[in-house]
C-alpha cells in the first residue's frame, strides 16, 4: 500500500514520484454548481464587458461566483474591473483569486504575468495546460456560478474549457449585424458538436437611446440575435444597449452594473441575469 498523502507540494520525492498525481480538475468541480462560457463568433461585439457584467451582476444578486478570463492573448478583465497592475499570489498548495470589492473572484493570465504588457506566445498544449491549471489549481472555493470570458471564435481556449469542464453551458455574444451573427451560427455548430449545451443567446449592442432627448436609434439594425436563437430553438437572454458609460466605466476599472446601477443599461444587465437564475 502506497504511503502517499496526495500532497505533492510537501513530499520529498515529488520530482522522482511515479505515483499518478490526481487530476484537480474533478475536485474543484465538485464545488461549483453552475459554468456558463461566454463564448462570440468574433471580436468586437462587447464580449468580455458582457461577462464581466453578468459575473457581478450575479454576485449583487447574492450568489458566489468567479471570473475566469481565458483569453489568454488579450486578457481584459483584470482593466474592466479594476485589477489591473495586481497579481494573483499562491498559498503554497494553489493559486488565491483576486476579489473586487463586491465579493467577485477573478482570475485571468493578466493576473499572474510579472509583465502583463508584453505579448504572450504560447502554443495550444501549452495554452490548454494554464486553462487546467485556472480550473483546478487556483482555490476557487464554494461557487454557485463560475463565469468564463473566451477569447473570439472556436480556437484552443473554448475547445480545452469543453473539454475540461463536459457540463459547463454556452452563453453566445452578438451584435445586430448579419457579419456578426453568422459567426455566431459557427459557434452554435462547434457547440452542437462538443456536446455543449447552449443556455441562451444576448444581443449586445442593441441600439443607442439618447440620454438628452430620449429618442432610441438602431445604429445597427435591431433583433439579430432574437431571431438567430428563434432560429435555432435557442432561449433568448435578451438585449443590452450600447451607452457611453459603459465604455466609461470599464476604462476606469468600474464596473458598470456596481458603478451606475440605475442607468437602463445597468437594469438591461440585470435583466439578463435574472433570466440566467430562472434557467440555472
Amino acid at each position: 500500500m502506497s504511503d502517499c498523502d496526495g500532497n505533492c507540494a510537501a513530499c520529498a520525492s515529488k520530482g522522482s514520484c511515479s505515483t499518478p498525481k490526481e487530476d484537480p480538475v474533478k475536485p474543484t468541480l465538485e464545488h461549483i454548481k453552475h459554468v456558463f462560457v461566454v463564448l462570440s463568433g468574433k471580436g468586437g461585439v462587447g464580449k468580455s464587458t458582457v461577462a464581466a457584467n453578468l459575473a457581478l451582476g450575479l454576485r449583487l444578486r447574492g450568489q458566489t461566483v468567479g471570473l475566469l478570463d481565458v483569453d489568454v492573448h488579450g486578457p481584459s478583465i483584470p482593466k474592466i474591473l479594476g485589477l489591473q497592475g495586481q497579481r494573483a499570489m499562491g498559498d503554497g498548495e494553489k493559486l488565491i483569486p483576486l476579489e473586487t470589492a463586491e465579493g467577485l473572484k477573478v482570475m485571468s493570465t493578466g493576473l499572474i504575468l510579472e509583465k502583463p504588457d508584453e505579448p504572450i506566445v504560447w502554443r495550444g498544449p501549452l495554452k490548454a495546460g494554464v486553462i487546467k491549471q485556472f480550473i483546478g489549481e487556483v482555490r476557487w472555493s464554494d461557487l454557485d456560478y463560475l463565469i468564463v470570458d473566451c477569447p473570439p471564435g472556436t480556437g484552443d481556449e473554448p475547445l480545452s474549457i469543453c473539454q475540461l469542464i463536459p457540463n459547463a453551458e454556452a452563453i453566445l455574444v452578438t451584435t445586430p449585424q448579419q457579419v456578426a451573427t453568422l459567426d455566431v451560427s459557427k459557434s452554435i455548430t462547434f457547440c452542437n458538436q462538443l456536446g455543449m449545451h447552449i443556455a441562451g443567446v444576448i444581443e449586445n449592442m442593441s441600439g443607442f437611446t439618447c440620454p438628452h432627448c430620449g429618442e432610441f436609434t438602431p445604429i445597427f439594425k435591431t433583433g439579430g440575435g432574437e431571431a438567430l436563437a428563434k432560429q435555432y430553438g435557442l432561449a433568448f437572454l435578451g438585449k443590452l444597449p450600447i451607452a457611453t458609460e459603459i465604455g466609461e466605466s470599464g476604462d476606469a476599472g468600474k464596473p458598470f452594473v456596481a458603478a451606475c446601477p440605475d442607468a437602463p443599461a445597468a437594469k438591461a444587465f440585470m435583466a439578463v441575469v435574472d433570466n440566467l437564475l430562472s434557467i440555472g
